[in-house]
């Protein structure tokens, strides 16, 4: 299924079948982006390896270069606050995720678990390139359960993830 026929599919599913056509064309998909924790730090934590521009800037430079889309922006430093907003998101409320971890794509079966049972895309994000960092942080729990990873782009890895949703990535593609 291509995502241009899956965000059909979730906006079919929001809208009530007495609505007019025209009503479900100005229905925008969602796709939620989901930061762990530090990634408020984006822009000031460690430069030299994650950049100096703030996430919720670069958000923004989404949102306005994807207006046809609705981005839904959260990020949190609590591991069972991802998995709510996952489980949230995660089962039509959105047409896609982009999950950034953090720290907790190293450490957390939970959120694996919660992922593998979503029945939306994933896609993982990783700001740096995790297999080039140190060990602990090499081996990632959500990259089998997401339909494609994304390693080492910066930020822009959050546009990539989106154009992949955008040109029908739904099922698992692998490392981009």
């Amino acid at each position: 299924m291509t995502f241009g026929h899956y965000i059909n599919r979730c906006r079919w599913a929001k809208i009530n079948k007495r609505l007019t056509t025209e009503t479900e064309q100005t229905m925008k998909a969602t796709i939620l982006i989901l930061d762990g924790p530090n990634l408020n730090l984006v822009g000031v934590r460690e430069p030299h390896i994650y950049g100096h521009q703030r996430v919720a800037d670069y958000i923004e430079q989404l949102r306005r270069a994807y207006s046809d889309i609705e981005i839904v922006y959260r990020q949190s430093n609590h591991e069972g606050v991802l998995i709510d907003l996952l489980q949230e998101y995660g089962f039509g409320k959105a047409c896609g995720i982009v999950l950034n971890g953090g720290g907790y794509s190293h450490t957390s079966v939970a959120l694996r678990d919660c992922v593998a049972a979503l029945t939306v895309p994933v896609a993982e994000v990783h700001i740096s390139d995790i297999s080039t960092r140190e060990p602990f942080r090499q081996h990632s729990y959500l990259t089998e359960v997401c339909s494609f990873t994304i390693k080492g782009r910066g930020l822009d890895g959050y546009r990539v993830a989106i154009e992949q949703f955008i040109g029908g990535a739904t099922e698992k593609t692998g490392n981009l």
